[in-house]
């Protein structure tokens, strides 16, 4: 088979069947011989990986995927051995000194290059929960092997059995912690690589040298049961999710990006589970307890993560009331947390808010300080837009004729993530729970949806539903989540036939 040797400038290369995107001269100039050219078949989006990138990333699923092949001969017990010695490993100061060197230079370089530091600083607290994560992983019971189901019949049987997947791909973000994570689908017999953002790079690979390599000799799994793709490039990460020796592929980090990885991996045949665009809603409905309202507006703007309050919807009956208490809740988190908060309010309701909400104040940004207008107009379509704030929290408030309303924005608009309803009627909250188009439903703050914080055990990630339902498993993805099920056939009747 002819293999594609070079680009040219304007070169029509077809897409998504009835499509045409063109070579631009940039990508034709460095494209070599031996490089390879991945078409994202829902935007056009031409990726070019160099041949070594493609090479390195191969290596390590490569690695991975020989590493499961063994994985089988791995005792349960030798599994914990691991997660305690990669946990005391991290523990040690003699062996965590030069990972802390690594990330203090790691977050020395963003600094440099204007980026946000707030989840690249591995610092105690972080420290602390990825021993702590290790630990749970050290004592949760393995399901390898359990027989889920087993179907009788004369003369034989079938047991269907749960059993490893396979090597799992991970693309993090720069956020050294989550090497607990994603170590957790090794208890059940899977094995994982693994690409962090360039932020956190330095980090991760002193965590390979010197806690978790050791930790993975020590326990007698196989080399590559933990595998790093070594490399800055982004194009490492479609070269990874290029590869069908992959189980699962896993993206977390911003919207766009995560959604790019999951079309490559869906091209390549590959399950995914997409932990990209975030932001959840709140709708306070006609029977809303307006305490209640304003402690779950506090409660869910604390920090950015992906479950942080982004949009909030009032229905217009409550609005004299609802809309002071939600401006009461935003100056409470502006005097707890010392910052102001930039409010985003839909063209047509700004009459409802104050004046002095429109000055200028001193907003936090992830390059600094930067005097704007606290209040600014958007649009209807906007709803769904999330913020991506440093420390001065940024949220949208909307006003809608009725809850109804609120669901269908929510489900035209937003990435279909997480969504709470304050209402005191119980059929307001089961018509909600039917009609919202959403994983995680609740009734009050939004910052409750995390593995860790509601099922007790380390997620490797949220998926929302922005890209369709997921098969087969809920929202949370946890180690214990990653599985595949055998079927096997026991005859006690030699003579068996059909």
């Amino acid at each position: 088979m002819k293999q594609l040797e070079q680009l040219k400038a304007g070169m029509p290369i077809v897409y998504g069947g009835n499509r045409v995107t063109t070579v631009s001269k940039i990508l034709a100039d460095s494209f070599s011989q031996g490089d390879r050219l991945i078409v994202d078949q829902t935007t056009g989006d031409l990726l070019h990986v160099p041949e070594n990138v493609w090479q390195i990333a191969q290596d390590a699923v490569a690695a991975a995927a020989n590493a499961f092949a063994f994985m089988g001969d791995v005792t349960d017990d030798q599994i914990s051995t691991f997660y305690e010695t990669f946990a005391r490993n991290l523990e040690a100061e003699a062996s965590f000194a030069p990972i802390a060197a690594n990330n203090a230079s790691d977050v020395a370089n963003a600094k440099e290059r204007g980026r946000s530091t707030t989840r690249l600083l591995l610092d105690d607290g972080m420290r602390k929960d990825m021993i702590a994560g290790l630990r749970m992983w050290r004592d949760t019971s393995s399901e390898r092997g359990k027989i889920v189901e087993t179907v009788e019949h004369v003369g034989w049987r079938v047991d269907q059995v749960r059993t490893g997947l396979g090597p799992v791909g991970f693309v993090f973000e720069g956020r050294p912690n989550v090497f607990a994570d994603a170590c957790g689908v090794i208890r059940h017999g899977n094995t994982v690589v693994f690409r962090i953002g360039s932020d956190a790079l330095l980090t991760a690979k002193a965590i390979v040298e010197h806690a978790l390599n050791p930790a993975i000799r020590d326990a007698g799994l196989p080399v590559g049961a933990v595998s790093l793709v070594a490399t800055a490039s982004r194009a490492a990460g479609w070269a990874m999710f290029s590869d069908s020796r992959l189980g699962l592929a896993v993206a977390r980090g911003s919207g766009a990006a995560v959604a790019q990885l999951g079309a490559v991996a869906r091209q390549a045949g590959l399950p995914v589970s997409l932990h990209g665009t975030g932001g959840a809603w709140i709708i306070a409905a006609e029977t809303a307890d307006t305490e209640k309202f304003t402690a779950s507006v506090v409660n869910s703007l604390d920090r950015k993560t992906c479950n942080t309050l982004n949009t909030c919807a009032i229905v217009a009956t409550r609005q004299n009331e609802l809309i002071p208490a939600f401006l009461d809740a935003l100056q409470q988190i502006q005097d707890r947390q010392d910052v102001s908060v930039k409010l985003h309010v839909v063209e047509g309701h700004q009459k409802l808010i104050p004046d002095e909400w429109f000055e200028e104040r001193a907003i936090s940004r992830a390059e600094g300080e930067v005097v704007e207008q606290q209040t600014e107009l958007i649009s209807g379509d906007r709803l769904g837009e999330e913020w991506e704030w440093e420390r001065s929290p940024e949220v949208t408030l909307t006003i809608v004729p009725n809850f109804e309303t609120a669901i269908n924005l929510f489900n035209e608009q937003s990435p279909r993530f997480a969504a709470s309803l304050i209402s005191e009627s119980t059929s307001e909250h089961q018509r909600f729970f039917d009609l919202i188009d959403s994983p995680f439903v609740g009734n009050g703050m939004t910052r409750w949806v995390d593995g860790q914080y509601a099922l007790n055990r380390p997620e490797l990630g949220l998926s929302n539903w922005q890209f369709g339902r997921l098969f087969g498993r809920g929202g949370i993805l946890s180690g214990d989540s990653v599985y595949t099920v055998r079927t096997r056939a026991t005859q006690e009747n030699p003579d068996l036939g059909r």
